[in-house]
């Protein structure tokens, strides 16, 4: 497992050391180092985000594609609901011809799975003198990055120190502080989509919903509990990719809100108020038509002509 891990380490630790040295040129090669390891692994938070947009796109269409879906959804289940198999075999049938995924909204986390268990490897092995990717390297570098590395500090933690394996006071406030903010994050964002995001269903037995419900509840739990494990680099990189997540969801409710949902119904009542035509939307919800200036009523002058010779 770890050769196979291997090139992911290497590209971690590299983008972390490579933010670290340019950062240098801002606030001083030498001077900072504790700030400048904190700000490299939001800037890795950044990198990695942006390349992940076109699958978040990708995630917003697929949802919306299953929102446009619910009625076929519901009206399989009721017609095969003593056979089981069947069921599922046209749950299947309708995601392929309508080219959408149930799981989509587990797309993004999944992508970043092998770099948040790649900076946690790289972070404990700086904690346990073990070095991986670019800090293994031999030469004088990647040594003399990974002496700093386990300088570095956050609020007076060691960056790769978890909240089990210390027994100082103010590391362990740090660390709860850190697992705190990260589980509360991960709650307000899944509930900013479940309010605002999502069209309201009649029946409490949406598929979607139901999904949406056990991702509020139970991924803030998980992080609780599985957070004093983590190193705090770690909890700093998932805390600021909840901050992305949150502000990244928050434009597109506001700006491309799904159809149906409370955001749409506020932002057709806004554009009703301003004497704009309704937006409109294909199934899948991707864009929203540019609004058009109102019809002027003042009457065209007619074109004087020239007289002919």
């Amino acid at each position: 497992m770890s050769t196979i891990l291997n090139p992911i380490y290497f590209a971690v630790s590299w983008v972390i050391v490579t933010l670290h040295n340019l950062l240098g040129y801002i606030v001083g090669k030498d001077s900072h180092e504790s700030l400048k390891w904190s700000l490299a692994i939001i800037g890795l938070v950044v990198l990695i985000r942006i390349i992940l947009i076109p699958l978040f796109v990708k995630q917003i269409k697929s949802q919306r594609a299953l929102t446009a879906l619910q009625p076929k959804m519901k009206e399989i289940q009721k017609r095969y609901k003593d056979d089981r198999q069947k069921q599922s075999e046209e749950m299947m049938k309708l995601y392929k011809e309508h080219k959408t995924n149930p799981l989509s909204s587990c797309f993004p986390i999944l992508a970043q799975a092998p770099i948040f268990f790649s900076l946690f490897t790289v972070l404990n092995g700086i904690a346990h003198n073990h070095p991986h990717g670019v800090f293994k390297g031999g030469d004088g570098l990647g040594t003399a990055a990974f002496i700093s590395a386990q300088k570095a500090k956050f609020f007076g933690a060691s960056l790769s120190d978890t909240f089990l394996n210390t027994h100082i006071t103010s590391t362990k406030l740090v660390t709860v502080a850190l697992i705190v903010f990260m589980s509360a994050t991960t709650f307000t964002t899944q509930r900013q989509l479940m309010v605002k995001g999502m069209p309201k269903t009649e029946g409490s037995n949406d598929m979607m919903a139901q999904q949406q419900k056990i991702m509020l509840y139970v991924f803030p739990v998980i992080f609780a509990v599985s957070g004093v494990n983590f190193p705090v680099g770690v909890l700093i990189y998932w805390g600021t990719t909840n901050l992305w997540t949150f502000g990244q969801q928050y434009y597109v409710i506001k700006r491309n809100p799904t159809p149906g949902s409370p955001a749409y119904i506020e932002l057709m009542e806004k554009r009703a108020k301003k004497g704009l035509p309704e937006a409109t939307q294909p199934e899948s919800g991707t864009t929203l038509e540019a609004p058009q200036p109102p019809a002027s009523n003042q009457r065209q002058q007619p074109k004087k002509r020239k007289p002919k010779k």
